[in-house]
């Protein structure tokens, strides 16, 4: 009866997915991706994003002023950093090439528009919080060096002054180290001089202080219980050692390592997400809906995961949670814009630090989209996820924790 009833799971999780509208589920994928980014680039790219953006912010803002200020940065930064793989890609449908061609346009004049003082919609690149997304953007651009390469030089000279601006700012002793570290990368990886402190300050606190076991890093000298290691701690490692490898072989003494503890938090996120797409509503930055899942996609678009898991159960596990988050109703507003929320508008889920541009950052479980059509995560047939098989009666292998000492 079990395996039945899965194949039936299956089956009706692809039948809702590839709905008479959608000719396949990558389009699918692509249908929710454009609704999440479009608003944001194609506004940014004409100059009108300060414009036609609310800003919405958290019920307990702690600087209104300021966050408000910063909101339209975050949007673009985040947004990026999510479709930068599909930007960089050169697969797809006629259709799927088609739609690429119009954000790489969209995407070249937005950032043109961003970091030039002269335009309406010149962002905010100084001060505590645009560190954070100007790593964003320059995760966006160690991601897609299509755009890089396709840069005015006069537009690249102008994105290193304003991520030179961001050397101002003192990291906070945590996740932030990151951040910093994460800009360093992009002028590394680019051929320009970088500060090799700022990252070695980074990898070193995370890879000799921070790891706390089974996977789990500490955000500094505190150990939180919320999606942090994926929102940020892993995709960020393993770009940035990833990076500083290719350039120097620097941390290669640490790839190893890092590599079995990506692959081990995987296993952890893909059994935290629930048969019908939910998952626990645990710690800050829960309205980040599917970016708290940034590093199962990260790890799945790096093609390195376990091999407990294979890639189309990723897909049917990411396409429940981009399901259950983005489809409820008033996750958008009625222009289209992202709502504080989790299932919808539930603003008082937002932290002191949340506004509308933080929400973006769900883009980052699109990431998959940048492998091509005929990859195996796209290609393979539908598979359970664990959540599935087990609540529906199949004997599954049990989970044991990892010592990555």
């Amino acid at each position: 009866m079990s395996r039945i009833l899965i194949v039936i799971i299956c089956c009706f999780l692809s039948t809702s997915l590839n709905a008479q509208t959608y000719a396949s589920e990558r389009q699918w994928w692509l249908q929710q991706m454009d609704k999440m980014a479009r608003p944001v680039l194609s506004n940014l790219a004409e100059g009108t994003l300060k414009d036609k953006m609310p800003v919405e912010l958290a019920k307990s803002v702690d600087n209104a002023a300021n966050r408000s200020a910063v909101s339209y940065l975050e949007a673009f930064g985040r947004t990026l950093s999510g479709i930068a793989p599909w930007l960089n890609s050169e697969a797809g449908s006629a259709d799927e090439i088609a739609l690429r061609k119009q954000y790489r346009l969209w995407t070249l004049k937005a950032i043109k528009n961003a970091v030039n003082p002269q335009s309406k919609d010149y962002l905010k690149w100084d001060g505590g919080q645009p560190l954070v997304d100007a790593s964003f953007v320059a995760l966006g651009l160690v991601r897609c060096p299509w755009l890089w390469q396709n840069l005015d030089s006069a537009t690249k000279q102008q994105v290193v002054t304003v991520f030179k601006k961001t050397r101002a700012t003192v990291p906070v002793y945590s996740n932030w180290l990151l951040f910093t570290g994460m800009i360093e990368a992009f002028f590394c990886k680019y051929g320009m001089e970088y500060d090799p402190v700022r990252i070695e300050f980074a990898v070193r606190e995370f890879a000799n202080h921070w790891y706390t076991g089974d996977g789990l890093f500490s955000d500094g000298m505190s150990f939180h219980m919320d999606y942090y290691n994926s929102i940020v701690i892993h995709p960020y490692l393993a770009a940035i050692v990833e990076t500083i490898n290719n350039s120097n072989k620097k941390y290669q003494w640490y790839a190893p390592q890092l590599l079995r503890i990506n692959k081990r938090y995987a296993e952890i996120q893909e059994r935290s997400i629930n048969a019908d797409g939910s998952y626990p509503v645990i710690g800050r930055s829960i309205v980040y809906r599917g970016g708290v899942f940034h590093h199962l996609a990260d790890i799945a678009l790096r093609k390195q995961l376990p091999e407990s898991l294979t890639p189309a159960q990723i897909r049917s596990a990411l396409a429940a949670v981009v399901k259950k988050t983005m489809d409820a109703p008033g996750t958008y507003t009625k222009e289209g814009w992202l709502s504080i929320g989790l299932y919808g508008s539930q603003p008082s889920l937002a932290d002191v630090y949340i506004t509308t541009g933080s929400l973006y950052i769900c883009s980052n479980i699109f990431l998959p989209l940048g492998l091509p059509e005929t990859d195996e995560f796209w290609s393979a047939a539908p598979q359970p996820w664990t959540s599935v098989k087990v609540w529906s009666g199949q004997d599954v292998k049990a989970d044991h924790a990892m010592d990555a000492h």
